[in-house]
């Protein structure tokens, strides 16, 4: 990432900490019992979803929180969307074709209007990713949109935004051109980086087009009410092309950073669902309230990152002596108790396309070793009782982190290090880690698609904001490379697992466990699809009595 980018973007979240700030003083005004449910309009279907954190933003091409995005793919529709599983099913491109080299696709895009009123065309799509790709945007999630041909050269100001591979060849025809092949192209093509939006909206408005007296979506519901700290309201809009199709009228979400309190409101009926259960209390709620649990294999990992531009982290001895270290079985299989399972690779286990890397050799080693040659790294490193190595783990204040920290700051202690912690709310913590201030970061990731790329680009050294170590190594980056322009699929999983193989023995990160889904729903709420990616749009949901249009 460039130094310019870097405080275009750190300045951005600095706005946000205040804003931030603010939201966490309204949660907290609101008591341990949170919001109260807001009053659904008589005759109407109401949807109460407890949604884990307060939004930063609803601007797609600023966002990146699962938080936001269930907010903002309610209310924006990408080429491509979710079925209720979490498929890519056809969006605002009713279909799609590809040149025989894998290098061109055009989307022909369906009869589609914003909820003003005014016709989605293909400009509108040009339009949003060249937005994300504007330098000015400082998208975290710019990367993403790399394989598009002269994405990255004009994410990093070195072409002008006309360059990218995208244009509109008629108003309901989009041609995008690729530098490589990208079979997963439909995937990432239903994440909120390529939504478009509308541009006759943002030109006028500017960054306030997302105010609720503002904003124009294409999707099945308009955003209508943002109350800080309380919720954010959207009702159906009436312009959605299968608005007919679509049963609850107005979904609330609230903010739910404490999944205890959230518990104790689905139990009471003030929230229909809330999108976590604290993992320690998932096989008591199996016993007392089993219909109510909803867990499912989760394309997502828990992983520690050290940020190298600290001298300490600079060594790959340090890296190494602190993952190897880590009891990731006490963490999973005594701590949590949810299904998760120790990571001793990156990439999940289940992603399409991969059989995934070879783990490093101290994964098989018994704990006490472990510790042994860790002690011994650190000796090596300059570290030991007369200079002991001082760490601040920077973590979320969301439940698992609050229960995995305390275990992994034990763990360091028992090998010498002195190592303390520091409690932020999740976004806040989060735009630290974007900003690189921290030493040791509790982050996660879930896949935007399902691809092991959706978690091997992290660690490029062309991410950016969200290799939050700013971890680079040019033989990592060339297997990518080689994996993205190598047409057989068997080829191409056997690059990328050398690559993820590289970075575990590098130590670019500390991956912890593998994520499964933990949903707390209310047997009313039908049409909740289990899937490994935990979509669940609330457009093919219901609640009570009523059922899902046909």
């Amino acid at each position: 990432m460039s130094l310019r980018k870097l405080i275009e973007a750190a300045s951005h979240h600095a706005r946000n900490l205040l804003i931030l700030s603010a939201v966490a003083v309204a949660v907290q005004a609101c008591g341990q019992s949170g919001p109260a449910r807001a009053q659904c309009p008589q005759g109407k279907v109401c949807l109460h979803l407890g949604n884990g954190s307060e939004p930063t933003t609803l601007d797609p091409h600023k966002s990146s929180g699962t938080w936001e995005d269930r907010i903002i793919s309610d209310a924006l529709m990408g080429l491509t969307q979710d079925d209720a599983a979490g498929r890519p099913i056809p969006g605002m491109a009713q279909r799609w074709e590809t040149s025989p080299d894998g290098l061109t696709w055009r989307f022909y895009l369906r009869d589609a209007k914003w909820s003003d009123g005014v016709p989605v065309t293909a400009e509108d799509f040009v339009f949003g990713i060249r937005r994300i790709l504007d330098p000015k945007t400082a998208s975290q999630y710019s990367s993403l949109l790399y394989m598009i041909d002269g994405a990255q050269a004009a994410n990093e100001g070195k072409a002008p935004l006309e360059s990218v591979g995208v244009r509109a060849v008629s108003p309901k025809v989009l041609e995008i051109r690729l530098n490589h092949p990208a079979p997963y192209l439909p995937e990432v093509a239903k994440h909120y980086s390529m939504y478009p939006v509308p541009k006759h909206v943002v030109q006028k408005w500017g960054d306030a087009w997302t105010r609720p007296e503002h904003f124009v979506g294409n999707g099945p519901y308009m955003l209508r009410e943002w109350r800080l700290g309380d919720y954010v309201r959207s009702v159906k809009s009436p312009t959605f092309y299968e608005a007919d199709k679509v049963c609850v009228d107005e979904v609330y979400y609230y903010p739910t950073n404490d999944a205890i309190s959230a518990e104790r409101r689905v139990r009471r009926g003030e929230l229909d669902a809330n999108a976590d259960i604290q993992s320690n209390r998932i096989a008591f709620l199996r016993k007392d309230i089993p219909d109510y649990v909803r867990t499912n294999t989760y394309l997502g990992v828990s992983y520690v990152a050290f940020n190298t531009n600290r001298p300490e982290f600079k060594d790959p001895r340090v890296r190494r002596a602190l993952s190897m270290s880590i009891d990731r079985e006490f963490i999973a299989e005594k701590l949590l108790r949810g299904g998760q399972t120790p990571a001793y690779t990156f990439v999940p286990p289940g992603v399409a396309n991969y059989q995934g890397a070879k783990p490093p050799e101290w994964a098989s080693w018994p704990l006490a070793k472990r510790q042994e040659e860790a002690r011994r790294l650190l000796a090596a490193a300059g570290y030991g009782p007369n200079r002991p190595l001082k760490v601040e783990i920077k973590h979320r204040n969301s439940p698992d982190p609050m229960l995995v920290m305390p275990a992994i700051q034990a763990d360091w202690k028992a090998i010498g290090v002195d190592a303390s912690l520091a409690q932020n709310e999740t976004q806040i913590a989060y735009a630290s880690y974007r900003a690189r201030d921290f030493q040791v970061a509790d982050a996660a990731w879930i896949a935007d698609y399902n691809d092991p790329m959706s978690f091997l680009y992290l660690m490029q050294s062309a991410t950016g904001q969200q290799n939050y170590g700013d971890y680079s190594n040019t033989a990592y980056d060339a297997l990518l490379a080689k994996a993205d322009n190598e047409p057989d699929a068997a080829k191409r999983g056997q690059y990328l697992a050398q690559a993820e193989y590289l970075m575990l023995e590098d130590t670019a990160v500390a991956p912890t466990y593998f994520y499964v889904t933990k949903n707390l729903v209310n047997p009313k709420v039908t049409g909740f699809v289990d899937n490994v990616i935990d979509h669940h749009r609330t457009r093919y949901l219901c609640v009570g009595g009523n059922k899902p249009p046909l």
